[in-house]
């Protein structure tokens, strides 16, 4: 081979092998993200916008989130990507832009995320799927705001460093432990003050080396460490393994208190200020509640003497975390509780405390009373005395009672909650360490959860295993709670109906004997509930022709619905019953809502001039529950095509029309009757 060839064949070689592509263009590099942690707030970070990993399982770190779809600053950027649908409890990526501050951050709940309310801050963010635009490349390092050190945020964990004034230099990472006194330790004369440079919760249990004790943070303790977040599950584990078991009376302590100050009692400390400025609560941002969750809420603690002191402090304890995570309001949920043993006492009301920070002092000081568990005994009790105006009830909000019991019930409690539950309560129970199969000989009324609660799906029983997993059903139960929509029982057989009545006014009936069937009308109206929101009436006159009336939902209180029966001119004609039924689906029940009982109530003197069968079909097919009242010449036959089977409680008969009001009281209760009979599941 000659030496040109040679020569050629070399450049061809090192061509191939460069790493220029053929168009000469090089690869561009691909986006750096920078991994974070789920406590990591975006005020934190000093960028107008950047692009950030968030780990999986952020939304159990229950970390902080204000506001919807914008959020405040102080908020956590994985947590508010959860609540936004951005991403999943498995993690990713995330685009957050900054923004101005909002005069208001609304709260809600969405994706397994409940974000709070918040008045005026001074920055926001947005954030957005982490897809970077075309030609945009976001900072591969996070810089953080001045006021804190500035760190690269890596994969390692973060351990706790001291710092002493005036130095600005923190102590690098180290994987080992240090373990820093906490604000109850005795103060610091010396010019350096220790102090912990990230804010993190102290452990419930931290070992003091020289004194061999406990320190415990008491809910009353105003300092940084209350708006601190929670170490890294790692340290968290060194810190237990330091702890004395024999001077530690509460199993898994760490993760309990940190999961009780983790509720939200007090808000995070914006990052422009000292933590001394500004530890102590904000009453405002509590004092109206969570509106999406208007509720009236009974708990009934377990004060028997089965439970024992120390699992009655842990029933307290959660009683603490579902009012700090339900966020207690005029205009949301309210909250009463009722200690039970022997007998029920209220230990305050429903109208006794407006806010979630003035519930915490007031549960802490409950004494437990002892006694069994007759939790039958409690449930009448409220029902009787405790869902009442005098006590706070609304009217308007659902009524809630949520049982606490260890293991089982003392007393039968299947007739007290059916009655209940008759009265618009929705019952959950939260059965703690319940029966297991050897134990079942012992209770009292088997299947007693679901004799109890208000559906037997599983939505409204919460079992436990064991009283030290019991914080782990604040959250879910809130949720349920706050799902007013799925709180079927506060509907009751008197308040979620639409009734149309279909009125006789052909010339056979008579002026006098008219007013006796508005009357009668009037009576049967009376029993019910009346508003938008609960028991709608409508009303159709007819002869040969049809007229309505007034339309469901014309009149939605009950002084202005009767006045209004009062006011019906009698018409005088022929009887045309099949066409005023048909008349009363296309007019009123087109319009009836979805999560209303539709009834239809026909009264009539005579045969009718045309076929009441198929119109009465139709209407039955479309889940109408049908009534008919026969007065002297109606015929029989036609009464029963009309009425709902069965006959016997659906259709009545009188030869009289003064003997109508007879059986009023008759028409009620069959329509409770059957309302309360419908299968709970």
């Amino acid at each position: 081979m000659s030496k040109a060839t040679l020569t050629a064949v070399f450049i061809a070689f090192l061509l191939t092998s460069s790493g220029a592509k053929p168009n000469g263009k090089n690869k561009k590099p691909k986006q750096a993200v920078p991994a974070i942690e789920c406590d990591m707030r975006a005020g934190k970070i000093n960028l107008s916008e950047f692009i950030v990993k968030c780990p999986a399982n952020c939304r159990e770190t229950k970390e902080k989130v204000y506001g919807t779809g914008v959020f405040a600053s102080i908020s956590s950027i994985c947590n508010a990507a959860i609540h936004s649908g951005v991403i999943t409890n498995s993690g990713g990526k995330v685009i957050v832009t900054k923004m101005a501050g909002q005069m208001i951050y609304k709260g809600s709940f969405a994706n397994g995320v409940r974000s709070l309310s918040l008045p005026n801050r001074r920055e926001s963010f947005s954030v957005s799927v982490g897809k970077p635009k075309k030609g945009v490349t976001y900072p591969s390092t996070l810089v953080f705001v001045p006021s804190r050190p500035t760190t690269v945020k890596t994969a390692s964990p973060v351990t706790e460093a001291v710092e002493t004034e005036p130095s600005s230099t923190a102590a690098p990472p180290t994987t080992t432990h240090v373990t820093t006194p906490i604000t109850t330790a005795p103060p610091i004369t010396t010019s350096a003050k220790p102090r912990v440079i990230n804010h993190r919760v102290p452990e419930a249990g931290v070992h003091r080396p020289e004194t061999g004790t406990i320190i415990r943070r008491q809910p009353h303790v105003s300092s940084s460490s209350a708006f601190s977040r929670v170490q890294p599950q790692s340290e968290r584990k060194q810190h237990t393994a330091q702890s004395n078991p024999a001077l530690d009376p509460r199993p898994d302590n760490t993760e309990y208190e940190y999961q009780l100050y983790n509720f939200g009692q007090y808000s995070p400390a914006p990052e422009h200020k000292p933590p001394s400025e500004t530890s102590s609560p904000v009453p405002e941002v509590l004092s109206q509640g969570d509106s999406n969750c208007k509720v009236d809420i009974a708990f009934l603690m377990d004060g028997s003497w089965s439970i024992g002191k120390r699992r009655f402090e842990i029933q307290k304890d959660f009683l603490v975390g579902v009012s700090q995570v339900i966020n207690v309001g005029v205009a949301g949920p309210m909250m009463g509780i009722i200690q039970y043993g022997d007998d029920p006492v209220t230990e305050f009301s429903l109208k006794h405390f407006s806010s979630s920070i003035d519930l915490t002092p007031a549960i802490s000081k409950i004494v437990q009373k002892g006694g069994l568990s007759n939790v039958g005994k409690a449930l009448s009790y409220i029902n009787k005395h405790f869902f009442s105006d005098a006590n706070g009830n609304r009217g308007g909000a659902p009524n809630v009672a949520v049982v606490l019991v260890d293991g089982w019930p003392t007393d039968e409690v299947e007739e007290a909650s059916r009655l209940a539950r008759e009265s618009g309560i929705n019952i959950f129970f939260v059965t703690i360490e319940g029966p297991d199969e050897n134990e079942k000989q012992n209770v009292v009324e088997t299947n007693f959860v679901d004799k109890a609660v208000c559906r037997t799906n599983g939505f409204f029983s919460f079992p436990i295993m064991s009283w030290f997993a019991l914080r782990k059903a604040v959250q879910p139960l809130v949720k349920r709670v706050c799902d007013t929509d799925r709180l079927v029982c506060s509907k009751t057989c008197l308040n979620a109906n639409d009734i149309a009545f279909v009125i006789d006014g052909s010339s056979s009936v008579g002026t006098g004997n008219f007013r006796t069937v508005l009357q009668f009308v009037a009576n049967v109206t009376q029993e019910f509930e009346i508003s938008d929101t609960d028991t709608r009436v409508g009303i159709v006159q007819y002869t040969y022709e049809q007229r309505l009336e007034f339309a469901f939902g014309q009149y939605n209180n009950k002084a202005d619905l009767l006045n209004a029966i009062k006011r019906i001119n009698y018409w005088s004609g022929g009887t045309s019953t099949g066409a005023a039924i048909t008349f009363a689906a296309d007019q009123l029940f087109s319009k009836s809502k979805p999560n209303k009982r539709k009834i239809m109530i026909v009264i009539t003197d005579g045969r009718s001039y045309d076929d009441v069968r198929a119109p009465a079909l139709a209407v039955h097919r479309k889940g109408v529950i049908a009534y008919s009242i026969g007065i002297a010449w109606a015929a029989q036959d036609e009464l029963e095509y009309i009425a709902t089977d069965p006959d016997r409680d659906h259709s009545f008969f009188v030869d009289e029309f003064d003997n109508l009001y007879k059986y009023v009281p008759k028409i009620i209760h069959n329509i409770c009757n059957e309302f309360n009979s419908q299968p709970r599941n």
